[in-house]
């Protein structure tokens, strides 16, 4: 079935999951602006523009910590492409630290960003959706973390689980405009954070030499294997298109079936 929307937004689309999802909508033949407030990415693009000359390709700032960097993003989107079809919030941060190192700075960031301007990034994204009165598409990144709080990360883990909150009222909010918002939780998935959860994670809960605890916890995965990028962007994708026209204020797991609920 074809898709009749072709331009997407992707907040947090330059790297790891994130990249694996704009390559994935350039692949599929969309037009793509990515927010970001990533520098280092001429190299990227410059790829990105050659692989796909004949698509809207542009990378732009996006603060999504802060609410008028966001409405500049949108409205910068907005005006490359003439529309606003499908919207991608996968911007995120994380911080691993006990109890007792959390600092409210720590917290307010994560907040700010996971799940207050994943909010914002979508109130933004479903305006200029209602204006053009086609409908559409949102998909929120969640995490595994979504649905089981883990040790060393409470505020990673409530800005989550807010996630899926913010996703499922907001829903039954645009429902009636053809406007679809779900959202996914992935698992451990193989990106350039995996060096760095391994290293953090395991400095605090225990004697683990460098790789031991990744490995460990993908063993606990049913599958005994990590996930791809391309394995998200591959149902990101499926949110975003037609045979998905019915799947609204879901939380979809993507874990190899470590969390079955």
């Amino acid at each position: 079935m074809t898709n009749k929307y072709k331009n997407v937004v992707v907040c947090g689309g330059n790297k790891g999951i994130g990249l694996g999802i704009t390559e994935r909508f350039l692949h599929d033949g969309f037009n793509v602006v990515v927010g970001t407030i990533d520098k280092d990415y001429a190299q990227t693009i410059e790829k990105l523009k050659n692989d796909y000359p004949q698509q809207i390709i542009s990378f732009l700032e996006c603060d999504v910590s802060s609410v008028d960097s966001i409405k500049v993003f949108y409205k910068q989107a907005f005006e490359l492409m003439g529309s606003i079809d499908i919207s991608i919030q996968n911007a995120g941060v994380i911080r691993i630290s006990k109890l007792e190192d959390v600092t409210e700075k720590d917290w307010d960031i994560t907040l700010d960003v996971n799940t207050k301007g994943m909010f914002f990034c979508c109130k933004e994204a479903i305006s200029y959706m209602k204006k053009a009165g086609n409908g559409g598409r949102l998909i929120n990144t969640a995490s595994g973390q979504a649905r089981d709080g883990f040790i060393y990360t409470p505020h990673y883990a409530a800005s989550k689980f807010g996630v899926i909150g913010l996703t499922q009222s907001l829903a039954k909010e645009v429902a009636t405009n053809n406007i679809t918002v779900n959202s996914i939780c992935p698992g451990i998935i193989h990106t350039d954070m995996w060096d760095y959860n391994d290293r953090v994670w395991g400095q605090l809960m225990g004697d683990f030499k460098p790789g031991e605890l990744m490995n460990s916890w993908v063993e606990n995965i049913p599958m005994k294997r990590a996930g791809t990028v391309e394995e998200v962007a591959g149902l990101i994708a499926f949110l975003a298109g037609s045979d998905a026209g019915y799947i609204t204020g879901q939380a979809i797991n993507v874990d190899g079936g470590l969390i079955m609920s």
